[in-house]
């Protein structure tokens, strides 16, 4: 990577810098390790950079997303080339409020937990676009693109991993209401 103009990194820290808790969120997700999400999120903050003078400065989120994505398998391919990663959850951001408490505290932190658990459980082809939908606010579109995969197999593997994913957390438990009727 050559030197980079003073008005690069300037224009690099306005636009992509707000985006690299999201970058590194991403990568723990994918890597399951805190050093690991550490390191992909560098080697793809130094990639976005390499990169940011051919970047159409739209959509810089989804643009970001996608880096961290490819750094991730070509350093799961140096790195554990035997292993499928999976991604682990991170902790959602605790809801604002005022002085809430410490008992509501605990229920979160529990379903935090829970929430996590399953989502640790769901295969890889349904948790990445579940993570990149509700953690990340993408749209099916921004999603597809960062996939590489039409927009009707981002919706059907959404769908399909909020069912799991309540599976999940029910333990089974859950049946539809016509299921129970009878």
């Amino acid at each position: 990577m050559g030197p980079t103009s003073p008005d690069t990194a300037r224009r690099f820290s306005q636009v992509v810098l707000p985006h690299l808790d999201a970058a590194y969120n991403y990568a723990r997700w994918l890597t399951r390790n805190d050093q690991d999400a550490q390191d992909v999120a560098h080697e793809a903050m130094l990639r976005a950079l390499q990169f940011f003078d051919s970047f159409n400065r739209e959509q810089v989120r989804p643009w970001l997303l996608a880096i961290v994505r490819n750094t991730f398998y070509t350093w799961l391919k140096k790195n554990r080339p035997l292993e499928l990663a999976e991604p682990l959850g991170e902790d959602s951001p605790a809801p604002s409020g005022v002085n809430p408490d410490p008992s509501e505290i605990a229920i979160r932190n529990a379903d935090r937990r829970i929430l996590a658990q399953a989502l640790e459980r769901l295969p890889h082809g349904y948790r990445e676009p579940l993570i990149l939908r509700e953690f990340e606010g993408l749209s099916y579109q921004e999603i597809a693109g960062i996939l590489e995969v039409p927009i009707g197999t981002v919706m059907s593997r959404l769908a399909r991993a909020r069912k799991r994913l309540a599976q999940v957390v029910t333990g089974g438990q859950r049946k539809d209401a016509w299921q129970r009727k009878g």
